[in-house]
């Protein structure tokens, strides 16, 4: 089989892609887009490789795939124009900004017949990946209730990420939408669905005034699952940085180490299958994950988790029948209960049902729901915030100056 060709829109997130691609013997960078020149400039060395700042032109250009990694917030367009192309799909954090856009992409999705694969890294990070293979295995018996955190805080590089644009989507992101990073890593392991959601909001801060945000600080999704389970979600912009996961089964407990207790953090696991403790008094036995992935996949970063998405997406485009990626399917169940946790926020903290994507007559009722991330809803729950021009020109000023220096 002769090399695939894959084409990179977005090239600020897309380097790590790029570097996988470069690394790997089953697939070539071709093309890569991006709107600013200067993050074209790295690339325009590679040999056999176009660069592109029109996404008409780059579209046109000859590949077997594309990895999209442009804005959160607009994924789901350029997803559906690439599948209708005949093009495979590899689609950045987040994969829909509203109810309709994911029912267009599940059916666009089925009418091609190629593969999409979700950029869920987290759910590869050593201990992700480590609870996965105990669920599976059945040491920790039936998932009664689990947590995960994604919290981050940007503050410090908020200029970098946002380029000081009033109107860019994480400015105006509702807290509760970048939920993936909290929700996949459970999900992924149990292949349960969320069948409800009841959404939280942390107030807005003097910190997100600081940094130019519109939404809350955080979001918290208290979420039932298929089987009964209950999954606390919770992710945002405090001020420590925390990804962590905790799994209660029928037979016993697993979490991850916390950023403050182990230096190790998402490289360590604690399990505790003594199903029949009955007092305070278990002790857990540390786990260091490792497989044969993961010397390879330490070479780039994101906590060894952005290896993993992009092997098994080029292993499913080959037809590897046993490719552990993350399909359109499970992308939507883990990032409509972010949606629907708002829309409950905003109807007082009522629990709203979750659509489930396979089903035609559910998709059918969610292409009613066109209110989109960036547009129709609100980005703070509690009313508008108004921002001072001198904040957005203060974060520019901060990233021309670091861009002088570099």
């Amino acid at each position: 089989m002769s090399l695939l060709k894959i084409g990179v829109f977005g090239a600020g997130r897309g380097e790590a892609m790029i570097r996988f691609l470069k690394s790997t013997r089953e697939a070539q960078i071709v093309a890569v887009c991006d709107k600013v020149k200067d993050l074209l400039k790295p690339f325009e060395k590679y040999t056999g490789v176009i660069c592109y700042t029109d996404f008409e032109k780059f579209i046109l250009h000859d590949m077997d795939a594309v990895v999209l990694a442009n804005y959160a917030n607009e994924h789901a367009p350029y997803a559906i124009r690439c599948l209708n192309k005949g093009l495979h799909v590899f689609s950045e954090v987040l994969p829909v900004a509203s109810l309709a856009e994911a029912a267009e992409l599940v059916e666009a999705v089925e009418k091609s017949g190629k593969i999409y694969a979700y950029g869920e890294n987290y759910c590869y990070m050593p201990a992700s990946l480590e609870m996965k293979r105990m669920y599976e295995s059945g040491r920790l018996g039936e998932l009664e209730y689990a947590e995960g955190e994604y919290i981050h805080n940007c503050l410090p590089i908020w200029a970098e990420i946002t380029y000081g644009e009033p109107d860019h989507w994480r400015n105006t992101m509702p807290a509760t939408f970048y939920c993936t990073h909290s929700i996949g890593p459970i999900l992924h392991a149990t292949k349960l669905r969320p069948v409800s959601v009841t959404g939280f909001e942390i107030p807005y801060s003097a910190k997100c005034a600081m940094m130019g945000s519109k939404g809350g600080a955080a979001g918290i999704e208290m979420i039932t699952l298929s089987n009964g389970a209950v999954l606390r979600s919770t992710h945002g912009n405090l001020c420590k940085n925390s990804i962590w996961y905790s799994m209660y089964g029928t037979k016993g407990r697993m979490e991850s180490a916390r950023e403050d207790a182990d230096c190790g953090d998402m490289f360590t696991l604690y399990v505790n299958f003594d199903e029949t403790e009955v007092s305070c008094d278990g002790h857990a036995e540390k786990v260091i994950p490792h497989d044969k992935f993961a010397d390879i996949a330490a070479e780039l970063g994101h906590k060894n988790s952005d290896y993993y998405p992009m092997h098994w997406f080029i292993e499913a485009i080959k037809g590897n029948k046993d490719a552990d990626y993350v399909d359109v399917y499970e992308a939507l169940d883990m990032a409509l209960p972010g949606i629907l946790a708002y829309v409950s926020i905003l109807d007082g903290g009522a629990p709203k049902k979750i659509p489930d994507m396979r089903n035609e007559e559910e998709r059918n009722k969610a292409k009613l729901d066109t209110r989109r991330m960036g547009k129709d809803f609100p980005p703070y729950s509690r009313g508008e915030i108004t921002i001072d021009n001198a904040v957005y020109e203060r974060l520019r000023s901060k990233l021309k100056n670091k861009e002088k220096k570099q």
